[in-house]
């Protein structure tokens, strides 16, 4: 199954890409979930707008990347959040709260949809979370989050 990707998969391709995956994957993942559409002649016109798009949101160069993950190594991201006893989290921690929490610490701006987290973050601790900047740069930082004083 052709297909155009509308966000950043892992493993498989950026917003704009064309790729081929198996039919299950595309019809039962991607599509339902809004990671793809369908490649059709009509949707080959649209690639150039997702294309443009995700040229606004990426790092003009490799030297910008760098300078970034030079920022985000000197950079301490805690989150505090509601946990019960044993340290479990009353929810979990999501890509966009740690963005957040990278601004608030003094770090730059990042796209929320490029972090990649080890699993799902629902327990106190420090975890490593990795983002791609650009293709060649890669940067991984750690989070810690806390229990939120009641």
């Amino acid at each position: 199954m052709k297909i155009i990707l509308t966000h950043e998969v892992s493993r498989l391709g950026s917003p704009g890409d064309v790729v081929e995956v198996k039919n299950g994957f595309g019809r039962n993942y991607l599509i339902p979930q809004g990671f793809a559409m369908p490649w059709t002649k009509g949707a080959e016109k649209q690639v150039e707008t997702i294309k443009r798009a995700r040229a606004a949101r990426e790092f003009r160069d490799a030297a910008s990347a760098e300078a970034v993950r030079q920022q985000l190594s000197s950079v301490k991201v805690k989150i505090t959040a509601p946990a019960g006893t044993g340290g479990r989290l009353f929810g979990s921690i999501t890509p966009a709260e740690i963005a957040e929490a990278v601004v608030a610490a003094g770090g730059p701006k990042l796209d929320r949809r490029r972090l990649e987290l080890p699993g799902q973050i629902k327990a106190v601790g420090t975890y490593k979370v990795t983002i791609k900047l650009h293709s060649e740069v890669e940067a991984a930082f750690n989070v810690t989050v806390a229990a939120a004083k009641s």
